[in-house]
């Protein structure tokens, strides 16, 4: 015969994994019919918080509460044979007190009170007879909440019957004691349910944490990406400056050659390479290249944005309002009141002449300090394409969000 793997009360069905488990159903329901079987009880452990389920349903309420739905079937790992060895005294006289098939079965007898009281609200007499007993008489409240629990069981309306000899020894509850229950079992139920949400509460703060720790690392990586981006652009700004300033290179060679060719002077030929006397050779000597005007205007600008990085809003409007000095004097340079600024001006001073580098860029466009307070640009100073240049500076300045920020 196969070892017994749990326990199973004949009663209400419920499978306890040891005696000791049983005793203490007996003490919780006052059932005392225990049989032994083969069948183990079922260890569904969460995969996601540990927590083991003995039923589907416990699964269930398990999911409901938590939304975890992943259970690993631990039954075989846990099932152990029972120790016949371990029973109590308590036991054994629940074990003589099992119906043999002999004995004649009878009515149980239930708290007539009760029972009145449940036939009133409408329960059938067996229905009501079988909720009394199986609550164990505690109070009308019970033996409702086990109705509802139950009311799919194909025996609901059946009177349970107990052999003869029992039906002397069954225990009805006084109010008092039926009170006295009530509270005990509210208490066990309380202090379970209380263990239960700090058991929660402590895997939650530990997903919190989790959670806190992945947001940290997400928003790391995402300012990463970000430096690296900032960099590409840079970059990619810096190659465009460069084939720009190759383009009009090319531009101004062709321009010069075409000059050359309708004033009939011959193509100018490519300086020749002198070969350096022996002696010479260890010397070095790199000529450094004038920065253009263009050149100039640009880092002025980078300057005045980095001087002022923190009021955006200021700079933006210097830069609007050298264009529009520059604009005016492009589209009509023989205009003197275009080609002559006042440096005491309120408005210019607050725009302009009280941030480092406004001033120094227009001396970089041809305007020349005066003695009598007027930043001025003679007109045989006027260089249409020293102003284009400034222009397209202050529009690149204008237009790109990463002007100065590298």
């Amino acid at each position: 015969m196969a070892a017994a793997l749990s326990m199973t009360c004949a009663i209400c069905q419920a499978q306890l994994r040891s005696v000791q488990e049983a005793q203490e159903h007996a003490e919780l329901t006052g059932h005392t019919d225990f049989s032994e079987s083969t069948e183990p009880v079922l260890n569904l452990v969460c995969r996601s918080c540990g927590k083991p389920c003995r039923t589907k349903t416990e699964c269930d309420l398990h999911t409901r509460r938590t939304g975890h739905e992943d259970f690993e079937d631990k039954t075989n790992e846990a099932a152990k044979p029972i120790s016949l060895e371990a029973k109590t005294e308590d036991m054994a006289s629940t074990e003589e007190a099992t119906p043999s098939a002999d004995e004649d079965l009878v009515v149980l007898e239930v708290n007539k009170e009760m029972l009145e009281e449940l036939e009133g609200m409408g329960f059938p007499h067996a229905r009501a007879v079988r909720a009394l007993h199986f609550s164990g008489s505690s109070s009308v409240e019970a033996a409702i909440n086990w109705v509802v629990e139950h009311e799919n069981d194909a025996d609901i309306d059946e009177i349970p019957k107990v052999p003869a000899s029992e039906d002397g020894k069954q225990h009805h509850y006084t109010p008092e004691e039926a009170k006295a229950k009530m509270m005990e079992l509210r208490e066990r139920a309380r202090k379970k349910k209380e263990e239960e949400e700090k058991r929660m509460e402590r895997e939650r703060e530990k997903e919190r944490i989790r959670i806190g720790k992945e947001l940290q690392e997400a928003k790391r990586i995402e300012e990463e990406n970000e430096r690296k981006r900032l960099i590409q652009l840079r970059k990619a700004e810096k190659e465009e400056d460069q084939r720009a300033r190759e383009k009009i290179r090319q531009k101004l060679e062709e321009d010069k050659a075409e000059r050359r060719r309708k004033l009939g002077l011959p193509p100018e030929e490519a300086p020749k390479v002198q070969p350096s006397p022996p002696a010479e050779e260890k010397k070095s000597f790199v000529p450094v290249r004038p920065a253009s005007k263009a050149e100039q205007m640009r880092e002025c600008l980078r300057g005045l944005k980095q001087n002022h990085k923190d009021d955006d809003a200021r700079v933006k409007k210097a830069f609007q309002t050298l264009l529009t000095y520059i604009g005016n004097i492009v589209r009509s340079p023989d205009e003197e009141k275009f080609r002559k600024i006042r440096v005491s001006n309120p408005t210019f001073q607050e725009r302009v002449g009280s941030l480092r580098g406004g001033i120094q860029f227009l001396e970089i466009c041809g305007f020349q300090k005066g003695g009598d307070d007027f930043l001025t640009l003679p007109r045989d100073k006027v260089d249409i394409a020293v102003l284009n240049s400034a222009g397209s500076e202050l529009n690149s300045a204008i237009s790109n969000p990463f002007f100065g920020v590298l």
